[in-house]
């Protein structure tokens, strides 16, 4: 094999050999969601890959982002964004991870993220108290990680 035909097939090698680079997700903080939901992430429930971020967006002003208190997996680091402003979130730990709008919790926003298709932790979170909007929103998602959709 010649000097070009070698290199060509090393480099085909290490080109299979890279890793996948990590994708990065959008959720947006509005005012009104699909259907006319007042203060929504949307999409409030996103499905993941360890290594892989969330970009929390103020679309609309008056939110943040952060996670829920007894809502993240075991080593799961947890985030809280600032009012009016971006935040990016990189999700390494497999599991679910609960989030809210702080300002608008009681009003029911929050949302649910995946990582690695990982839900043993969703016992634990379902046993969290949160106030009744945001419970009912929160057990719409559960039921989505149950099922296995992705938004």
């Amino acid at each position: 094999m010649n000097k070009f035909a070698q290199f060509a097939f090393l480099a085909s090698g290490l080109m299979l050999a890279a890793p996948a680079s990590a994708a990065d997700y959008e959720v947006q903080m509005v005012n009104q969601g699909p259907g006319g939901q007042l203060m929504h992430f949307e999409p409030a429930f996103v499905s993941v890959m360890p290594g892989d971020t969330v970009t929390f967006l103020p679309t609309d002003k008056g939110h943040n982002s952060e996670s829920i208190l007894d809502m993240t997996p075991d080593g799961g680091s947890s985030w809280k964004g600032r009012t009016n402003e971006k935040i990016t979130v990189t999700f390494t730990v497999p599991g679910l991870y609960g989030f809210k709008c702080q300002p608008h919790f009681a009003m029911g926003m929050v949302g649910l993220i995946e990582v690695g298709h990982d839900t043993e932790n969703l016992n634990a979170l379902v046993g969290v108290r949160l106030p009744p909007r945001a419970q009912a929103r929160m057990f719409e998602l559960f039921a989505k990680t149950i099922r296995g959709e992705t938004k």
